[in-house]
Parts: C-alpha cells; sequence; structure tokens
C-alpha cells in the first residue's frame, strides 16, 4: 500500500534527523518546543481549506503529519510511546464507537441519522470514562487549550448530547437579544462612568458564548465563520486603503462620512458582481450598542458592515 510506505518512509526520515548524525536543531526540539508549530500548520490547513486550494491542502497536510511524526518520535525516544501506539488507539476507537458500522454481525443497531450517531457516540464515550480510575465529567475531556469560541462551540455540543439545549434556533437569537440588552446596559453605564470593566468583560462572554451557540444550532463551525469574517474585513479595508492613497489623501485627515462613502464604492466593487449592482445595503453605522446620546466613533463606521449576525453574506 503506497500510504503506508510513504508513512513509514517519513518516520525513517524522522528518526534520522533525531539520530546522531542528523539536524542539530531537530535534535535540539522538544515536545513543547514544537507547539507553535503545530499551531501555526494547523492555521495552514484551515486556511487551505477556507480556499479551497487543494494543491496547497495537500502539502499542508503533509506537513500537519509530520508534527505528529516529530512528537511521536520525541515521546518514543522518552520511552513513553511510539507513533504506532497512537494510530492504533485512534484506529480501535473508530471500530469502538461506531458499532453500527463495525458491529452489525454482532448485533448492533443500525442508526440512520447523523444525529443519532453523535448521540450515540457520546453514550460509547460515558461508558469508556466509567471504567477510568478517575472518571471524567461530560465537559472535562474538551481542552482548554482551543480558542475559546471553539470551546464554546463543543462546550455546548456536549451539553446538546444529554438534552440540555434550546429546542430551536430562534430560542437561540431570542438568548443573544437579551445579552445584547444586558451589554447595552453597561455600554450605557460607562458612558455614565457607573459600569465596571469586570462586568463589561462578563456580559461579553454570555454575549459571545449565546453567539457560538447559535452557530453550533445552524451547524456553522464559529472560527471558520470568523475567520471568513476577518478575511473579508482584510480585503475590503486593503482595498479601502488603497483607494484613498490613489486619491493623494489619507485616511487621518479624512472625515468618517468621507471614509463611509468610500467604503461602500469599494465594498460594493469587491462584492457585487458585474451586472448585479444593489444598494440594499445602508450606512455602516451600527448603533445597537452605542451608548445614548454619544457621538459617532470610526471604530462603529469600519465594523458595522461586519457585524450583522445572519445577513446574506
Amino acid at each position: 500500500m503506497r500510504a503506508a510506505e510513504e508513512f513509514t518512509r517519513l518516520i525513517e526520515i524522522m528518526a534520522t534527523l533525531r539520530g546522531p548524525d542528523g539536524c542539530p536543531w531537530d535534535r535540539e526540539q522538544t515536545i513543547d518546543s514544537l507547539k507553535p508549530f503545530v499551531l501555526e500548520e494547523t492555521y495552514e490547513v484551515l486556511d487551505a481549506i477556507d480556499r479551497h486550494d487543494h494543491a496547497e491542502l495537500c502539502e499542508e497536510l503533509g506537513d500537519f503529519v509530520f508534527e505528529a511524526v516529530f512528537l511521536a518520535q520525541l515521546e518514543a525516544e522518552a520511552g513513553h510511546f511510539e507513533i504506532a501506539d497512537s494510530l492504533k488507539m485512534v484506529a480501535d476507537k473508530l471500530v469502538r464507537r461506531h458499532p453500527h458500522v463495525f458491529g452489525r454481525d454482532a448485533g448492533a443497531d443500525k442508526l440512520d441519522s447523523a444525529s443519532q450517531v453523535r448521540t450515540r457516540w457520546e453514550e460509547i464515550k460515558q461508558q469508556e470514562r466509567g471504567g477510568q480510575a478517575k472518571p471524567k465529567t461530560l465537559l472535562s475531556g474538551i481542552a482548554a487549550s482551543l480558542p475559546s469560541l471553539l470551546r464554546s462551540y463543543h462546550i455546548g455540543t456536549r451539553a446538546a448530547s444529554v438534552g440540555f439545549d434550546w429546542e430551536r434556533p430562534g430560542d437561540v437569537v431570542a438568548k443573544i437579544q437579551e445579552e445584547v440588552n444586558e451589554l447595552k446596559e453597561v455600554v450605557n453605564d460607562a458612558a455614565r462612568e457607573t459600569s465596571t470593566a469586570a462586568r463589561a468583560e462578563e456580559e461579553m462572554g454570555d454575549l459571545l458564548f449565546a453567539i457560538a451557540n447559535l452557530s453550533r444550532k445552524l451547524e456553522i463551525e464559529p472560527e471558520t465563520a470568523l475567520r471568513k469574517a476577518n478575511e473579508k474585513f482584510t480585503r475590503r479595508f486593503e482595498a479601502l486603503e488603497q483607494a484613498v492613497v490613489a486619491s493623494g489623501r489619507t485616511m487621518q485627515e479624512m472625515s468618517l462620512e468621507e471614509l463611509e462613502r468610500e467604503w461602500e464604492r469599494v465594498k460594493n466593487a469587491i462584492d457585487t458582481p458585474r451586472g448585479h449592482e444593489s444598494t440594499t445595503e445602508g450606512s455602516l453605522r451600527h448603533d445597537s450598542l452605542q451608548p445614548e446620546s454619544s457621538g459617532p466613533s470610526r471604530l462603529r463606521g469600519c465594523i458595522g458592515a461586519q457585524a450583522t449576525g445572519l445577513k446574506r453574506e
């Protein structure tokens, strides 16, 4: 099998790099020093996926697998485990947690929907935890080092697996509106200098947690959605900068109204296919969280078009 041959070759290359006549840099690495590289390769894989760049994805997956082999080599040298142990563990886990596929001969029930599969998966995980000396809770298996938005998504998924969930996405929207209203109170209090940073942080956290759960209910992975929104804003803002430079002016000397007009122009030029021009989107300003009786701000002007939750984009 070609995959097995290439994987074995990669393992042998890694062992050589760590060997006495190998690479000084590779020999100096530890599992801790590799953490930033693992994270970097993870995000490069995600970037290739977002761009649907299949050639790039092919290369980045190789780099990602290499980091796993590198870590396993270090652990093998320390006498903890080998990459074969990791592969066996994941293969055994997949078979064990898919009885509806691999256990049919033993009489396992057939599952007809992804929802049933998710529920069964969590049930099997709970059974596995029951045999451990130190039982885990439902949420304890979620890595604390995950990006917080993604961790919120997984927390909600785990809680939902035992029925602790909103019934409909609309119920989460109502919760979000409740959190927005509470945050608006904080903003208004801040304008009157009666609020505290701790309360503002708490209310913002509650809002973000609710938004992550709405994303889950809509089957949207929130980190991907936010990453794409970041890219969209970056693309638009860079076009705005280029347009301002081409006009012979600087952004600092332009008024908010002038920046807004230019933003709308470049945004429509970037986002609207030729022959489908539309003027349905209004001003960039977004007033829902502005303190009462406060004037416009550049921050509002810049991010308003990005702040709409369930728009058509």
